[in-house]
């Protein structure tokens, strides 16, 4: 097998592991919802459910990037997925709160994936490439709708307690399908005299924390969205949970699936354009988003007149889609700026932004949850995000745009058209 060849079958392969492994992770996002109404949950309860996942696949990230630097990611990508197959699968014998928060601690492991694959799958590209290899890669993203069309089908038909069974089994396939079809070279292993420390020097960078700032919305809200958006659409517009699903969707497809063509455009126009214009597109369809359903009185020469105001679910389902893709080209090219930045230190990077856009993940549902039981008001949700992007647009302001030179030798349109 020629190095391209060996090149595309560890990018599909680990596509393909990746999407599993998201699809798990993000379980509770539906089956969430029957266990939720069975145990009596409030919204807050519910938020901290759905995000349990999330902060071990968070919190694991870090060191997975590292193992990866250090050992390969074939190894460490297997061993990670099959170690979550009997968590998953014990998944459905749970019938305490406390029981599904502790299983899902370790289910959560999945979600580490992302900072095995990242690094594993560059190495094998061209750095002109990279941006692109880490956008297919990051596509398993939607295996966060791939969740919304399967879970709900086998929950409506069997019950929630078969989809864990059947994740699992799916899981257990993946492994042994990408332990056969991967590869690994030694020559992309960092030394090994590499210490943990010095690796986790990285964190003093400022340029890390931007990143880390900027992929906490992208990617954090992306995920945050992902397991919130069913019981939005059941709770706001009162529909069936598979419509609800399958409308959720409209979010998390192109939010995952778009993440290889942000990755292109990365590549052509750079990381900086893309992320700038990634933020001012989700602060407009967040401001939209946030605002509440709404009735108001006007007193006018005839009288009072009363006027409704709020998103129908069209409308909303139109303005999320748009919210997905803007997401998806953000994930790509924050990424983007770390193989262009740190390219000998791709894995302990990756690991470090992941680990804050996975932090993102778990805290934001939970500040729904508390969002919503303290104000009744579900958009809340989206009032939190957008405050969020504000803080990255200010950030991106000072730091990138306003230094960028507008007029003379140096200016981007001299250099592009001189």
């Amino acid at each position: 097998m020629t190095k391209k060849s060996q090149a595309l079958a560890v990018l599909l392969v680990s596509t393909l592991a990746f999407t599993v492994c998201f699809m798990v992770w993000m379980m509770f996002g539906v089956i969430g919802i029957p266990i939720s109404k069975t145990l009596g949950l409030n919204a807050t309860e519910f938020g901290l459910l759905t995000a349990t996942p999330v902060l071990t696949g968070s919190l694991i990230r870090v060191p997975l990037g590292i193992w990866t630097d250090k050992y390969g990611g074939r190894i460490v990508m297997t061993l990670l997925m099959a170690f979550t197959v009997p968590a998953i699968w014990l998944m459905s014998y749970a019938t305490a709160y406390w029981h599904f928060l502790v299983i899902g601690l370790f289910v959560g492991l999945a979600g580490g994936s992302f900072s095995v694959g990242t690094p594993y799958v560059a190495r094998w590209f061209p750095k002109k490439n990279q941006g692109f290899a880490m956008g297919v890669y990051g596509a398993g993203n939607s295996g966060a709708a791939v969740n919304k069309f399967v879970a709900p089908a086998l929950l409506v038909a069997f019950g929630w307690t078969m989809v864990p069974m059947v994740y699992a089994a799916i899981m257990l396939g993946t492994v042994v399908l990408f332990w056969f079809f991967s590869a690994s070279d030694p020559a992309h292993r960092v030394p090994s005299n590499t210490r943990f420390r010095d690796q986790l020097k990285m964190l003093k960078e400022p340029r890390v924390l931007k990143y880390c700032q900027y992929y906490s919305i992208v990617f954090g809200g992306y995920v945050a969205l992902s397991l919130w958006m069913v019981q939005y659409y059941v709770g706001e517009f009162g529909l069936d949970i598979r419509a609800a699903a399958l409308l959720a969707a409209c979010f998390s497809l192109p939010g995952g699936v778009l993440r290889a063509v942000g990755g292109w455009f990365s590549d052509k126009y750079g990381a900086h354009s893309v992320t700038w214009w990634v933020l001012w597109v989700s602060w407009i369809c967040l401001f939209l988003l946030s605002y509440p359903q709404t009735d108001f009185t006007v007193f006018t020469v005839s009288g009072p007149k009363t006027f409704h105001i709020g998103l129908n679910v069209y409308t909303f389902t139109g303005l999320i889609f748009l919210l997905g893709i803007a997401f998806a080209f953000g994930k790509a090219s924050v990424f983007k700026y770390i193989s262009d930045d740190y390219p000998t230190h791709i894995g302990t990077v990756s690991g470090i932004v992941g680990l804050a856009g996975g932090l993102g993940g778990f805290v934001l549902p939970v500040l729904f949850g508390v969002l919503m039981d303290f104000t009744g008001i579900r958009s809340s949700a989206f009032m939190l995000m957008y405050g969020v992007v504000w803080v990255s647009l200010i950030w991106m302001y000072w730091t990138e745009v306003r230094r960028t030179e507008l007029m003379g030798s140096h200016a981007l349109g001299f250099s592009l058209h001189g």
